[in-house]
């Protein structure tokens, strides 16, 4: 086939999902399933390649990762640590809120995955602030943002970090260390906190959301119920999908965007979407682990019971965890222990399986605790980023970005593909961002002659930095709903935060990873 004809298909391709997942038509891994299947039906890719990205690393770490995140949650050591942070005195502000809370959850997200961190501190932020007579609403966004700070730590505090990881592997290049990317990530996890403690305030709505849960609400066993992407009538109207009959509650209302939907003949169901339902004690205990639903909250703590013993053996495997992933990549490690890669994958593999040994998650139902979704989202995304290299969609977009700095800088470059990214990630998946403008940055490094690795740290923290709208990251999208914020909410208080990631990112990249020449 001729290859401007293949660049036509993968930019059409493009173009067609990413429309698909903004109008949010099909769940993201469908969507981009759907792409890799048109790209292997029209030459672009063989099916080799379109199934090289379900044996990634990167990707299987991922899901590994999702399972310890569930044996810390269940072990219930973050519930005992928020209760310790937040006592509830005379004079509590919402900045000595901040103060108290904000560290630690970018702490916490820099080793766990963010949404069970979010699910877990979302009730337990909720009460504290009722009782200390705080509104609710001044920190469900701060929340989320701190778990996505946090995230950009550390190599395993995000799944975008190791989906570029995984690329880089594949390519040939050497991987990120557990803390590399925590030189620029810090750094702006330290300054994003700080705006968020002094202007946060400010800048969020006060009040608590309609419907919010209290002592009234309590007693009419009000429930809000997060719907995820597994809920069986996603995209159905509620005439079609009968609510009460699969779950034997009643839907009083749904939250969506800021705006609460009464008249429920004619909704449809989103995945995002908070219900507020009029249910007894037992709706949490039977459904309060289905993946069905997000997160479930009536205003009170639900908190899974486990021996003492388990909390100090799923922590101490996160540090043996994090130790182990941190010095098993070094050169002396390698002396010790020759003939063994003892690298993240090795000890994610490892402790996964001592937490299913140990009953720290139920071993029998892991399946459950996976976001198959985001999996088949990442190996989709990573063939179709082959697609944009072996049809040459990369390299013509690459001449484009070098094109546009006139002198062949590569600041220009590196902001424009920061920038664009950010963009992307705002609106889709930020893995599907990181895979999309991974083959654009390593054709514009090789057109400038330049080590990629500057532009590869670029993507990971443009992909993360989903600030300014409740769409690119599924802890935006769980506190919108929770917190009845409004999309200019977001945009808001986000925006600000975005231009402080950009301008630090641009600063610190080159310094850390100076843009180098590499050798013809």
């Amino acid at each position: 086939m001729d290859a401007n004809i293949e660049i036509w298909i993968v930019f059409a391709g493009l173009c067609l999902m990413m429309g698909a997942l903004i109008a949010d038509w099909l769940r993201p891994g469908f969507v981009l399933f759907s792409g890799v299947v048109l790209f292997m039906c029209t030459g672009v890719l063989s099916p080799r390649e379109a199934l090289a990205g379900f044996a990634n690393e990167g990707m299987i770490t991922v899901g590994l990762l999702f399972l310890i995140s569930e044996g810390v949650r269940r072990s219930d050591a973050l519930g005992h640590l928020v209760k310790w942070l937040l006592p509830v005195r005379r004079g509590m502000t919402v900045r000595k809120g901040y103060l108290r809370i904000l560290p630690t959850i970018a702490s916490v997200s820099a080793f766990l995955n963010n949404t069970p961190v979010v699910v877990v501190f979302i009730p337990i932020i909720k009460q504290w602030a009722q009782r200390a007579g705080l509104a609710v609403r001044k920190f469900l966004i701060p929340l989320s943002y701190a778990a996505i700070l946090g995230g950009m730590c550390t190599l395993i505090g995000t799944s975008t970090n190791l989906v570029v990881h995984g690329m880089m592997l594949d390519e040939g290049f050497r991987g990120f260390s557990m803390f590399e990317l925590g030189k620029v990530g810090g750094c702006i996890a330290v300054v994003g906190l700080l705006y968020l403690i002094f202007f946060g305030d400010k800048r969020l709505p006060g009040g608590a959301p309609e419907e919010d849960s209290s002592e009234e609400e309590a007693a009419r066993h009000v429930v809000e119920a997060v719907l995820g992407p597994r809920f069986p009538g996603i995209n159905r109207s509620f005439g079609e999908f009968d609510f009460k009959s699969h779950y034997g509650v009643d839907v009083c209302a749904i939250r969506r965007n800021g705006k609460e939907i009464k008249e429920l003949r004619t909704a449809v169901f989103r995945a995002g979407d908070t219900l507020v339902l009029d249910a007894d004690g037992s709706f949490i205990e039977t459904w309060g682990e289905s993946r069905v639903f997000l997160m479930l909250s009536n205003g009170s703590e639900h908190r899974p019971e486990s021996p003492r013993w388990k909390k100090w053996l799923a922590l101490g495997l996160l540090v043996v965890m994090i130790g182990g992933a941190t010095f098993g990549s070094m050169p002396f490690m390698a002396r010790l222990i020759p003939g063994l890669e003892l690298d993240m994958f090795f000890w994610v593999c490892i402790v996964a399986v001592l937490m299913a040994c140990f009953g720290i998650f139920p071993a029998k139902k892991y399946t459950k605790f996976i976001s198959w979704d985001i999996l088949i989202t990442i190996a989709s995304a990573l063939a179709i980023s082959r697609a944009m290299v072996n049809s040459g969609l990369a390299d013509w977009i690459a001449a484009g970005l070098t094109g546009l700095s006139g002198v062949a800088s590569p600041w220009i470059v590196l902001a424009v593909l920061y920038i664009t990214t950010n963009l992307i990630t705002e609106f889709i998946t930020n893995n599907a961002a990181a895979a999309f403008a991974f083959p654009v940055a390593l054709s514009a490094a090789a057109q400038l002659g330049m080590d990629p690795r500057p532009f590869f740290v670029a993507i990971c923290i443009a992909a993360s930095c989903s600030f300014s709208s409740p769409i690119g990251y599924q802890t935006n999208m769980i506190v919108q709903g929770i917190g009845n914020y409004r999309f200019r909410d977001f945009v808001r208080i986000g925006l600000p935060l975005n231009i402080i990631a950009f301008v630090v990112s641009m600063v610190l990249i080159p310094l850390f990873w100076p843009f180098e020449a590499v050798p013809v």
